[in-house]
């Protein structure tokens, strides 16, 4: 069981039976260093136990590799805004088998696809609010 703690910026996995689980993500107070995570919100993890971590507060998506102390920005992390490199509240996550990531960007109104090592991402879903 993967748990993302708002309150204390970090991600921790818990096997049955601990108490305390096992830091995977953050854990170094609130920030926006690769060593910190800002409120994060949603998570998903993949085959290869890679963690994704909608960092809410830093406009950004965290991957945490297993055993990593840094986070890698795998989508956002500009700054809030609307541009294909930035998000804005990022919360739903997925993840699929090529390693694809779906962000749902939450105040931008939209769905982002983000491929592996892409430096901006797609518009899948919506994004054309009128204001």
């Amino acid at each position: 069981l993967y748990v993302a703690d708002t309150g204390k910026h970090e991600v921790r996995r818990f096997q049955l039976g601990e108490k305390n689980g096992i830091l995977v993500a953050g854990g170094n107070g609130q920030g926006s260093v690769l060593n910190q995570l800002n409120s994060p919100a949603c998570l998903v993890v993949d085959r290869q136990q890679n963690v994704y971590v909608s960092d809410i507060n830093n406009h950004r998506v965290m991957k945490w590799v297993e055993g990593a102390t840094e986070g890698i920005v795998v989508a956002g992390g500009q700054g809030e805004g609307s541009a294909l490199t930035q998000l804005y509240y990022p919360s739903g996550l997925f993840v699929d088998t090529l390693g694809t990531l779906y962000v749902a960007d939450t105040s931008n109104h939209r769905v982002m696809r983000w491929t592996q090592g892409a430096t901006q991402g797609t518009v899948i879903v919506g994004g054309n609010v009128v204001k």
